[in-house]
């Protein structure tokens, strides 16, 4: 029976970090109306977070490494499924002849409205979690370098 109460405090123990990452991402994309600034933001501390919880000491780097990389993906792949649930439904608008792009509210990035509509559903669902994967790894490089547990 001990080892079944030790295996659900384990569970627990990694899946809270999960579902308070995607409280954050979901308090984040409210604040940022839609907008995945907060979100990229989060990466900061997603980084350092990550990068503590896998390197106590600096034996195994390179799996150091890839831990850190594969939860920066995986918190960078939250970023998408969120973006795309919010913003994939107005791709349809693309195909429609008589969708007046100038009243949808998105900045005209570019000089024709549906090229910036076009180019507006590219950086919110393809480039920020791009530029989430980005700041976590960047976090978590500049944790690994200035982390005192991990030095000689």
């Amino acid at each position: 029976m001990d080892g079944i109460e030790s295996h659900f405090k384990m569970e627990k123990r990694k899946i809270t970090p999960i579902l308070i990452l995607i409280f954050l991402e979901i308090l984040c994309t409210g604040m940022g109306m839609g907008v995945p600034i907060l979100n990229i933001l989060l990466g900061f501390p997603i980084g350092w977070y990550i990068t503590r919880q896998v390197s106590p000491t600096k034996k195994d780097y390179p799996h150091k490494l890839k831990s850190i990389l594969k939860y920066a993906v995986l918190a960078a792949t939250l970023t998408f499924v969120f973006m795309a649930v919010l913003w994939g439904p107005t791709i349809p608008l693309l195909f429609d002849p008589g969708y007046n792009f100038e009243n949808f509210g998105h900045p005209f990035i570019l000089f024709d409205p549906k090229l910036s509509f076009i180019g507006w559903l590219v950086l919110m669902i393809l480039i920020s979690p791009i530029l989430r994967l980005l700041t976590t790894i960047f976090a978590a490089f500049v944790t690994l370098t200035y982390d005192r547990r991990t030095q000689d």
